[in-house]
């Protein structure tokens, strides 16, 4: 986590299991000792902590919110390929009103009870459905976006992301810049500045924060 006038939009607390060690009884001391404002939780596949972190934060005076990192399946959720066929891309969503809420707990429950396949899956199609009131990251580096350039399939990252574009409308839609320590992040940033201003779509700054410190 960093210091100044910043608010964290990836956020990863122990309910990421197996993945982020930030426990939600301390983050908040933490932020005002950053002289933050407040941040997202956005656990993988899951929402079991949001009711944790929403109290803890707003008992600190600070703003909480609740959002998700989801797996989404390279083809339908229903498909169910060999494991090493599988490249799940991730896609951070935060709610931005109730109606966002609601369909964001419809996407993490119906990942689990239709999607599931190794993790918890969404596909386009549902996005689809339910994209009202959520506002979405471009993602990390397993992001689709991020993965093909990665790849150096540049035409296709554009493409994808104009179609999460055009899917959650321009204003919800953000390619998400990262500075992490990874060898292609720099590169892959420089990238993904140019696609934001091509699509014409807003750039956010993340940390993808997976400890306190």
């Amino acid at each position: 986590m960093t210091k100044g006038n910043f608010f964290h939009l990836h956020l990863h607390t122990e309910f990421s299991l197996l993945d982020g060690a930030i426990r939600i009884d301390e983050l908040p001391a933490k932020l005002i000792e950053l002289g933050q404002s407040g941040c997202a939780i956005t656990d993988h596949g899951r929402l079991h902590g949001y009711v944790r972190f929403y109290e803890a934060m707003k008992e600190a005076g600070l703003k909480p919110i609740i959002g998700c990192e989801m797996y989404v399946a390279s083809t339908s959720m229903k498909e169910r390929p060999p494991k090493e066929q599988e490249k799940a891309s991730h896609i951070v969503l935060l709610a931005q009103n109730a109606q966002g809420f609601k369909n964001l707990c419809k996407l993490v429950s119906l990942s689990h009870l239709e999607g599931f396949h190794y993790v918890p899956r969404v596909d386009d199609a549902l996005l689809e459905q339910h994209a009202e009131g959520l506002i979405a990251l471009s993602g990390c580096m397993k992001g689709a976006v991020a993965r093909s350039i990665v790849e150096h399939r540049y035409q296709e990252a554009e493409q994808t992301a104009a179609f999460y574009r055009d899917l959650f409308g321009k204003e919800n839609y953000f390619i998400e810049l990262q500075l992490n320590g990874v060898e292609d992040q720099p590169r892959v940033n420089e990238e993904l500045v140019k696609i934001a201003d091509r699509i014409g779509v807003g750039v956010v700054a993340t940390n993808d924060c997976h400890y306190l410190n």
